[in-house]
């Protein structure tokens, strides 16, 4: 039976709120159900959230579960980044939709930043990325996914994450297994470790699930 990725990675919600307005946001319908902010489009900085990370046990937090990096100012980075490198013992995940926005020439070892690709016509979003992050690692998330990819360029990925939507929206697309198992395959063949969500286990069997996490990851759950 797969694992939850919730019960391996913990949200830490530093920031709270995204324009891009994609019609599956499940963090966009959160927000306004719990009262999280006054308008989700535009995004808030919780800064006294930060000193969670004083935490001694070590954690692999998700730091944009309900933003996207590229929304985040400068600022809000810059002091997030600066208590990452004082707890080098936790990990941070970052995710974005819209790398051309980024501008990130150093960043932290516990960093992994990466993009999320749901179609063909996004994995540009990879190659952007790659220009505009120097430090940290890199990682990519296929979720929703809406058709098969084809060819993808995994040479500085480390690790990816395939799922699938989840929810009723209406008019929504339930992953192939023959888009995932392309993805985990080409991944494979490039070294890169790949985590499908336990959403993913009906579409593809338990027999075919793959969840691998790097490294420090593993470390950080003892």
């Amino acid at each position: 039976m797969s694992t939850p990725i919730k019960c391996l990675i913990q949200n830490l919600n530093l920031v709270i709120g995204c324009d891009i307005g994609c019609p599956y946001c499940y963090a966009r319908n959160n927000c306004r159900r719990f009262h999280m902010t006054d308008d989700f489009d535009v995004p808030v900085f919780f800064e006294r959230k930060l000193r969670l990370m004083e935490n001694p046990k070590p954690h692999t937090w998700l730091l944009t579960g309900m933003s996207d990096l590229a929304g985040w100012e400068p600022e809000w980075v810059e002091r997030t980044f600066e208590r990452m490198r004082a707890h080098p013992e936790h990990s941070f995940i970052f995710l974005t939709k819209r790398p051309e926005r980024l501008d990130l020439p150093i960043v932290p070892d516990n960093a992994w930043v990466g993009v999320t690709v749901t179609r063909a016509s996004e994995l540009r979003r990879i190659d952007e990325l790659c220009g505009r992050v120097r430090g940290g690692h890199l990682h990519v998330t296929f979720e929703p996914l809406f058709e098969d990819l084809g060819p993808i360029d995994f040479s500085r990925v480390e690790w990816t994450v395939v799922g699938t939507e989840t929810g009723r929206r209406r008019g929504k697309v339930d992953a192939c297994p023959e888009w995932v198992a392309s993805i985990a395959r080409q991944a494979r063949d490039h070294g890169v470790l790949v985590f499908m969500k336990e959403a993913l286990e009906p579409i593809m069997g338990d027999e075919s699930m793959v969840q691998e996490l790097p490294k420090s990851f593993a470390t950080n759950l003892r």
